[in-house]
């Protein structure tokens, strides 16, 4: 089944695998080349975009899109960080015994956290068409940012798999480039390129040797080029998958490409936090969005995933953005800015109120109560509520919030109130009546947000439900009569008045396209949020045969498909950038809506489990969730499900009917 899903994926052409270690790989065949992609890779103060390429003879290259998010440049707003394209050919400067090495063939390639490729060189000898036929080398190269200095390292082995005994020169290189004072907020900052292990080396047949390349920057005053040790740096950053991600919330399912993709996201959705003099910072990428938090991308989509996983940097941005966001509380409720951007000194706000609080207020809510961290949620609860009294003072005549846009800022129409933004603030309102019981507030607090929320979810139903293109769904804002993506958020919210004919909407040829669903009717635009959060959607609403065989899809598409491993942003816009909250929405459909985890104090939740048919039970180890270390097992059995989960030597078995709730109180086991 897997191996159709891979064919289905690539049309037909089975490139990428799993391997037995979890990792994909392409072993390459002349049958499957040209082929081309990109993938981002970050580390706390340097990103890359590599964009790679095989030609039609297998020769690989590749052009670096470097990012160093601390070296501002002028004006210093969103897209301040230092930039620079360098496509220099590493291999094509090596010689062997006075002669140039040809172009590679390239025999693998995996990606895991790095960028690995494994290539035969031969040595130019004669002129001709059958000029250096015969490889006298193999090349690896593992290409990877390091996980604490602004470096992208490249770690090259050469082996002498000839009959002779050849001398290799790896010479001294360096490229450099200096930026114009007057362009930087530092000043001027050095690029460079340069190659370390120069020398001469004398390989007889068998014998390697390794080198390494490296691409950095700093300022020219008072900054310093680094020699770092790059196999450390390699080690460093295989310590980080290995101990942080490949260590904590584990999951098994029968589906190894849902297994693999949300190992991925794991990886994509914690390496993109960069140590800004603002304090940890969780950005996007994209060659865009860095040193910066939004409201949407960290306060909604990735912060609430993090205490799952319990990454510590992780958590620590989480909590370092909505400090951010509380800075910008004030008595007049004024609106809380969309963007903190430039390392925390400034911000952006250009498309209004997009429901910013309503954002912030969910985030933060979830977010303090799956943490289970008393002092942090008392420090965060203030922020909560003035969100929801932001919210509240918003509420227009029909009773649900208004905005000036949403998210998308404008890209496509939201009215004066949407949809999304009374979604978000009806659960907001439900998490803070948990957490103000755990926070041990008057029992009127909590009473007071779950009636607002019991209200919202009336006016939601009155305001926004209707008919739309024979759906008998909701309408994205007043006057809306096109299919929109951002119906499915009710259903993730648990409001299910019309999940049936939602989801026959979101999963019908109007909004469901090979890629996803379309933004809107009749577009050509997806956006993989709105996929990403339909898909949890159905799963929580307990349509797990609709939802499964769509997770299946997308998972193959964008694991095993031609442009890999995560999940994307967008497209047209961005040429599908790998951002990386994204991949925090991946995992969610994981917890929140396979396993349907839903908070309900600070060691308490809520599961609602809602497995594929083809699938008869899912794990998840190592859930770090509410100060614990715990697992959780699913299994079906009939009408409904067996859970367990286990802390420590504890153990606490439960069976709940498909479609219901079975509550788990940690402080219990």
């Amino acid at each position: 089944f897997s191996f159709f899903l891979l064919l289905t994926a690539l049309g037909g052409q089975a490139r990428w695998k799993i391997t037995d270690g979890g990792i994909i790989r392409w072993d390459v065949t002349p049958e499957s080349c040209p082929h081309s992609d990109h993938i981002e890779m970050a580390g706390e103060q340097a990103a890359c975009v590599l964009r790679w390429s095989l030609d039609k003879d297998a020769s690989l290259s590749v052009e670096r899109s470097l990012v160093f998010p601390m070296l501002r440049t002028l004006p210093d707003n969103t897209h301040a960080s230092l930039m620079q394209r360098m496509a220099v050919d590493i291999p094509s400067l090596i010689s062997a015994d006075g002669l140039c090495f040809g172009p590679g063939r390239t025999l693998e390639v995996e990606i895991d956290g790095m960028f690995r490729a494994v290539e035969e060189r031969c040595l130019i000898e004669d002129e001709g068409p059958d000029a250096g036929q015969t490889p006298g080398f193999r090349l690896e190269r593992i290409i990877f940012p390091s996980v604490d200095k602004p470096l992208l390292c490249e770690l090259y082995t050469l082996l002498n798999i000839g009959g002779e005994t050849l001398p290799v020169n790896i010479p001294e290189f360096s490229q450099r480039i200096v930026t114009p004072k007057e362009n930087g907020r530092d000043g001027s900052y050095i690029i460079e390129a340069s190659i370390l292990g120069t020398g001469t080396y004398t390989l007889r047949p068998g014998d390697s040797l390794t080198f390494s390349a490296v691409f950095q920057a700093c300022k020219v005053s008072g900054g310093e080029l680094l020699v770092p040790d790059v196999q450390a740096e390699l080690a460093a950053r295989r310590r980080f998958i290995t101990d942080d991600i490949d260590r904590a919330l584990v999951l098994e399912t029968p589906d190894p490409v849902v297994n693999t993709l949300f190992r991925y996201s794991k990886i994509r959705a914690s390496e993109s936090i960069f140590r800004t003099a603002g304090g940890l910072m969780h950005g996007p990428g994209g060659e865009s969005y860095y040193a910066a938090i939004w409201a949407n991308d960290q306060a909604e989509y990735v912060n609430p995933f993090f205490p799952y996983l319990g990454y510590g940097k992780g958590i620590e941005s989480a909590s370092n953005s909505f400090s951010h966001f509380a800075r910008f509380m004030n008595d007049d409720f004024r609106p809380i800015p969309s963007s903190i951007i430039a390392e925390g000194r400034d911000i952006w706000n250009g498309a209004g109120d997009r429901g910013d609080a309503a954002m912030i207020a969910y985030g933060a809510s979830r977010f303090a109560l799956s943490l289970g961290d008393r002092a942090e949620a008392q420090r965060l609860w203030p922020l909560v509520e003035w969100c929801l009294e932001y919210c509240r003072r918003k509420i227009n005549s029909e009773g649900v919030v208004a905005s000036n846009c949403d998210e998308l800022e404008g890209r496509f129409p939201a009215g004066d109130a949407n949809l999304c933004t009374s979604s978000l603030y009806y659960d907001a309102l439900l998490s803070a009546s948990y957490l103000a019981s755990e926070l041990r507030l008057p029992a009127s607090v909590s009473a007071s947000y779950r009636k607002q929320a019991t209200a919202m979810a009336a006016n939601i139903e009155k305001h926004f439900g209707a008919t739309v293109q024979g759906f008998d769904t909701y309408r994205y804002y007043d006057g809306n009569d096109l299919l929109r993506s951002w119906i499915c958020i009710p259903l993730v919210m648990g409001i299910e008045n019309r999940s049936r004919a939602t989801l026959d909407a979101l999963f019908s040829p109007l909004l469901w396209k090979e890629d996803g669903l379309l933004t809107q009717q009749g577009s050509e635009t997806f956006w993989d949020r709105t996929t990403l959060y339909a898909l949890r959607g159905a799963f929580y609403a307990g349509a797990s045969e609709l939802a499964g065989s769509k997770l299946s899809d997308y998972s193959a598409r964008r694991l095993l498909g031609d442009h890999v491993p995560y999940p994307i942003e967008a497209w047209p816009e961005g040429s599908q950038r790998h951002l990386s909250a994204e991949s925090g929405l991946y995992c969610r459909i994981i917890t929140e809506g396979i396993f349907g985890i839903r908070p309900t104090g600070l060691s308490s939740f809520t599961l609602k489990p809602s497995l594929p048919p083809s699938w008869d039970e899912a794990s998840l180890s190592h859930v770090r969730a509410c100060g614990c270390d715990f697992d959780l097992h699913v299994s079906r059995v009939k009408d409904g499900y067996e859970v367990t989960a286990v802390k420590g030597d504890s153990r606490l078995t439960r069976k709940v009917k498909e479609g219901k709730t079975v509550s788990i109180s940690l402080e219990k086991l």
